[in-house]
């Protein structure tokens, strides 16, 4: 690669991870206040708020498979990210109205859904196309472009909320509108570094019927939210559905594809799987682990007796980006060197040794129990929970993009991506449906009460990684012979390129 290009590619990278950064600097900032906002402000059981949080990161997280496909086909990658980060910033302006009716909550979260869905898958298929046919140097990209994600939230989850503490709730969601406001105005900035990156649809003019339909179905989508978070049977039936429908499609494209293309959607299924284990443990963070923080978690630091700062409940969600922070440089620059190596190991290794760190995080919360003072547990068994939660994090989710680029063909990387996030959005229900092991009666205030039903759940949480850890290990002879079979065909299918260009 010339320096020229080296450089074209960084100011690129650059762009998307600008505005990645912003975006999730108003996501962040939005979840880590929102099942307290149903608990404390709208008066929500721990059972319903969990569960209206894992239908909506469901929908959120479903929502990306069609917004891929309106990048891939309709609009294009470029105009339809830039879409979407403007309707989010909509969605989050909406929460910040102060109308605190049901209806109005989940249409304003309807918004929400609609903007993710143009937005993310979009985001991440840029990435993978400023990388493309850079196989030693997608892995590093894709966790630098992770630390992205981290640098926003670590930002929101700190700061709103305190705005919450000293302004209010809408206040707080006001903030993350601001955020959005920020990522569109860093993108136009740099809209030109991209100009040649996207979609092919990207250099047609823009179809003004087909954005007209689109914004139509927005409208549909954002009335669907409303109906879903009010009725827990709808939310259900669309888990399933969506469960079914990506399955289904995955096996048609595995029928359809070429030799070469059918082993790396196979590989890319079965990571796609451990990656939703995964994401059930991701969804603690936002339901059981923030509940555990509000009602069994000394919310003061002290070091050696010396007290150094008292965080609110929700501001120990920040341990996750913090730690993200810190572990993703070591990490991206580990990747780079292996692979100029050549002694980086496979996808589906980092996975179960991600699976395994993850373990230890919870095992860690299930132990804290034992040294708690009057049922509440010192804040540096949060802390060192998160760290391994969070390497776990890196190792699982923060290269499941990356998975998704190295397997899957490019003519269908937008969708695909967005079906990586289908199956995080599946977990997202099932991540508050585990939450419900430890919900808590309205008429338990008692934490030494209330921390036996949290550890004992952390505790068989670690069990469940362990078992992850070990399909995982098993499992990798079988992703061994079908990488190598992907990479056999893809040198096999630019050869014949070549071949038929020479000719």
């Amino acid at each position: 690669m010339t320096s020229a290009t080296q450089v074209s590619t960084r100011r690129s990278f650059t762009a998307v991870f600008m505005i990645e950064m912003w975006e999730r600097f108003g996501y962040y900032g939005m979840a880590a206040l929102l099942v307290l906002f149903m608990v404390q402000k709208l008066g929500f059981r721990d059972s319903q708020a969990n569960l209206v949080w894992g239908a909506f990161t469901a929908l959120v997280y479903t929502a990306p498979a069609i917004g891929g496909w309106i990048g891939d086909k309709v609009l294009g990658t470029r105009r339809t990210m830039s879409l979407g980060a403007f309707i989010l910033m909509l969605g989050y302006f909406l929460l910040a109205v102060p109308n605190d009716t049901l209806w109005y909550i989940f249409s304003a979260m309807g918004v929400v859904v609609v903007g993710n869905g143009l937005f993310k898958a979009n985001a991440a298929n840029l990435v993978r196309r400023i990388y493309a046919g850079d196989e030693a140097r997608i892995d590093s990209a894709f966790t630098w472009y992770y630390m992205a994600v981290n640098i926003g939230s670590t930002m929101s989850v700190i700061l709103t909320p305190w705005i919450k503490d000293h302004w209010g709730w809408h206040a707080a969601f006001a903030v993350c509108g601001g955020g959005m406001v920020l990522g569109l105005l860093n993108f136009v900035l740099l809209r030109q570094a991209l100009k040649h990156i996207g979609s092919p649809t990207d250099e047609l003019p823009v179809n003004r019927r087909a954005l007209a339909l689109m914004l139509a179905g927005g409208l549909l989508v954002v009335g669907f939210t409303a109906i879903v978070l009010q009725h827990k049977a709808v939310a259900v039936s669309c888990v399933y559905l969506a469960a079914a429908a990506i399955l289904g499609i995955f096996a048609y494209l595995i029928a359809r594809s070429s030799r070469a293309e059918r082993t790396g959607l196979i590989a890319a299924l079965i990571l796609m799987m451990e990656a939703l284990l995964f994401f059930v443990f991701y969804q603690q963070m936002s339901t059981s682990l923030t509940l555990f923080a509000l009602r069994n978690v000394d919310w003061d630091f002290s070091l050696l007796g010396v007290h150094l700062f008292t965080w609110t409940p929700a501001q120990f969600q920040a341990l996750n980006p913090i730690w993200i922070l810190l572990l993703s440089p070591m990490l991206a620059t580990l990747y780079s060197r292996l692979g100029r190596d050549g002694r980086d190991a496979s996808i589906a290794t980092k996975f179960a040794i991600g699976f395994f760190v993850v373990a230890i995080g919870f095992l860690i919360y299930a132990v804290s129990g034992h040294f708690a003072v009057n049922g509440r547990v010192s804040s540096w068994f949060m802390v060192w929970g998160y760290g391994f939660y969070s390497l776990g994090e890196l190792l699982v989710s923060g290269l499941g993009l990356a998975m998704m680029a190295r397997y899957v063909p490019q003519r269908m990387s937008g969708f695909m991506m967005g079906a990586y996030f289908v199956m995080a959005g599946i977990a997202g229900y099932l991540g508050g449906v585990v939450a419900n092991f430890a919900q808590i009666p309205e008429t338990m205030t008692d934490p030494l009460q209330s921390l036996p039903l949290y550890t004992h759940l952390f505790g068989w949480l670690g069990v469940v990684a362990l078992g992850g850890t070990l399909l995982a290990i098993v499992l990798l002879p079988l992703m061994s012979r079908l990488s190598a079979k992907n990479a056999s065909g893809k040198q096999e299918a630019v050869a014949d390129a070549a071949l038929q260009a020479g000719n």
